[in-house]
């Protein structure tokens, strides 16, 4: 990789900012086995969970959560970020590093002023329209921003020079061939063979108004053949879901091996969340998106460019009823031939190459 010995990778709090970091990190580890990778993370994040048992070396700054208005946070901010940016700095000394490269969330703040006063290369990525408030902070410091999705360009003044790249996604998700995988994939979690399955999956929080409505509409499913693998998400209050159901109803708290759940799946349902659109547009698995009803409507920017391709469908979450799913999923998880057109339309907007093509943006700013 030439110019590229030692990276400084910052991102951290949510899934969405820490797994497109390492599914970089490993692209970056792919390319060259002897280079230096050190993660920035803060003590309370998701990072802390995820980096280090990926062998990666994460280092703890203080990061402070940025005021979004104007008042006594805010006057002390200066302070603390100092104090923030000469931790990542003293990181970044150490490791010698040749580049920045934040993925979002508080921690890459301090990073990227630091990197700013060493002068140094700084590139960063943003899936989110508008940009999350530490990536604008960041876009002041260097021209080099690249993004997730062609919609995010058209849509944020602020992304309109950026370089559309893709997500970094996982090897086991960037490479998952779903139909080689699906018997193996039903067989791990208890499913049959010969039924359709809808897998559901809200997010890491999970989305309660996801969990109520499947399970009302549990016996209606099962009765028309349907079989459900349910993801309820560690943070949710548990849904009770009917027993003595004629086919299987799969529940779990959490599930790291996402890439099995999508193998086993006919259909998704699930939040539209950037790393969740980036993952099914990119192995073409048709999704029923259930955007998070924010005030400012990221989850639907997100969702609604692989919708209108024709890959998925979108519903309010003020919908979201064992009716609507009732009426909805039966008809269309059981039709081969729809579900097969959808998938191949989602598949033709992903892509599955956002980390080679994050690699390629970050060692041409290097050069």
């Amino acid at each position: 990789m030439g110019p590229l010995r030692s990276v400084v990778l910052a991102g951290g709090g949510t899934g969405g900012h820490v797994y497109p970091l390492l599914a970089f990190a490993d692209c970056l580890r792919r390319h060259d086995p002897g280079v230096r990778i050190t993660c920035l993370g803060t003590p309370r994040g998701m990072e802390n969970d995820l980096i280090p048992p990926q062998g990666y070396d994460l280092r703890q700054i203080p990061a402070y959560q940025l005021p979004r208005s104007i008042n006594m946070n805010l006057v002390r901010t200066p302070g603390r970020m100092w104090t923030a940016a000469r931790a990542a700095g003293k990181v970044i000394d150490e490791v010698q590093a040749d580049a920045v490269v934040g993925f979002g969330g508080y921690v890459s703040v301090p990073a990227y002023l630091a990197a700013w006063r060493r002068e140094m290369p700084i590139v960063i990525h943003e899936v989110n329209v508008p940009p999350g408030v530490a990536n604008r902070l960041g876009m002041k410091f260097t021209k080099h921003v690249a993004v997730g999705f062609p919609h995010q360009p058209q849509q944020a003044e602020s992304l309109r020079d950026a370089r559309v790249v893709g997500v970094p996604l996982r090897r086991s998700i960037a490479g998952l061939d779903r139909a080689a995988l699906r018997n193996a994939a039903r067989a791990h979690f208890g499913l049959r063979p010969d039924l359709p399955v809808l897998f559901v999956a809200g997010g890491s929080s999970g989305a309660r108004s996801i969990n109520l409505a499947v399970a009302g509409a549990a016996k209606e499913l099962a009765r028309n053949g349907v079989q459900v693998l349910h993801v309820m998400g560690a943070r949710n209050e548990p849904v009770p879901i009917p027993t003595d159901l004629p086919v299987p109803y799969v529940t779990l708290p959490y599930l790291s091996e996402m890439e099995l759940g999508y193998a086993a799946a006919d259909l998704m349902l699930a939040r539209g969340g950037a790393m969740t659109v980036a993952e099914v547009a990119a192995i073409g698995l048709p999704t029923i998106f259930v955007p998070y009803p924010h005030s400012n409507q990221e989850q639907k920017r997100n969702a609604l460019p692989v919708v209108e391709a024709g890959g998925g469908l979108l519903v309010d979450d003020t919908e979201m009823t064992p009716a609507w799913l009732e009426r909805t999923v039966i008809p269309l998880v059981r039709d081969p031939h729809r579900l097969a057109a959808m998938g191949a339309a989602a598949a033709a907007y992903g892509r599955r190459d956002g980390d080679v093509a994050l690699l390629n943006y970050v060692l041409e700013a290097v050069a």
